[in-house]
């Protein structure tokens, strides 16, 4: 059986530590401030990043470099193994699919290569849910087929659940409607945005106040969880440099379902950009989106 790497975008917003424990195959995408670059070793860090958002600064992004991808699966190639690839939502960015065209130039090179890509038509944590999912059964010993299967079959349960201060910069990158960001025009109004079972963004309901909002997603939780309540691989709480709010989410998600398998973390700046500072996710799986 041939050994396999695992690979992701930066998207996944998992740990260094979990990534480079695990040997994680990382595909930078990438970011702007006004017009400084970065994403491929020249970061800011997670609070340099929402200050300048804080500060008015507009922030964009862009998708992973086919350039980049060649080099990084030329490299596996060269080395005899074969690659799973846990992609950023199809529906968000191009970027999984430069990854299924850089896979398939570089098997015309390697025809014995296996290459699978998995639209998790998700993001940030819930990629990192199957990321965990991946490597828990690697280390049991199955093949790429075998954790391929399980990863598309857990996709469509993927919960991404947020509630974001306003929804102009969402709107602005185009990861959003017009008609949608209305909702969060009215001060003091937390939108409620999910990633529905297409892998695109919708705007599913609004809250007066940040502990409002935190009960509509929990709520929302609640609703769909179903089957997969005692199934959680962990259940993820994302920020945009805003902990002490991650932690009073943590806490009221203990209390309701007596979770104790949390992964909390913050929200990076390739989706960042558009969620903006203050961002608060939530993130399980469930019977349904």
């Amino acid at each position: 059986m041939r050994d396999f790497v695992i690979s992701t975008e930066t998207n996944s917003d998992m740990s260094q530590e979990f990534l480079q424990s695990n040997d994680i195959l990382v595909i930078p995408h990438y970011y702007n401030v006004e017009d400084d670059m970065y994403g491929d070793g020249n970061e800011l860090t997670i609070e340099e990043f929402y200050n300048e958002m804080r500060a008015g600064k507009k922030a964009g992004t862009a998708a992973s470099n086919p350039a980049v991808i060649d080099e990084k699966f030329t490299e596996v190639a060269k080395q005899g193994k074969d690659i799973l690839h846990i992609s950023f939502s199809s529906q968000l960015s191009c970027g999984c699919q430069n990854i299924i065209n850089g896979g398939n130039a570089i098997k015309e090179e390697y025809p014995d290569m296996t290459i699978e890509v998995v639209d998790t038509l998700s993001a940030t944590l819930g990629e990192g849910i199957l990321l965990q999912m991946a490597v828990n059964m690697k280390k049991e010993g199955k093949t790429i087929t075998e954790v391929t299967e399980k990863l598309r079959e857990v996709a469509p349960h993927l919960n991404v659940l947020l509630t974001v201060d306003d929804l102009d910069t969402l709107y602005r990158g185009g990861r959003l409607s017009k008609t949608s960001a209305i909702v969060g025009g009215v001060i003091g109004i937390k939108p409620i945005i999910s990633v529905d079972a297409e892998g695109k963004l919708a705007a599913t309901g609004k809250a007066r106040g940040r502990k409002k909002a935190f009960n509509m997603l929990l709520e929302t939780m609640e609703n769909n969880l179903g089957s997969y309540k005692d199934k959680q691989e962990f259940i993820g709480i994302i920020h945009g440099d805003a902990m002490e709010d991650a932690l009073v989410l943590k806490k009221m998600v203990e209390e309701k379902f007596g979770y104790d398998n949390f992964v909390i973390e913050p929200i990076g700046p390739s989706i960042g950009a558009h969620t903006g500072p203050g961002a608060i996710g939530l993130i399980f799986l469930g019977e349904t989106r």
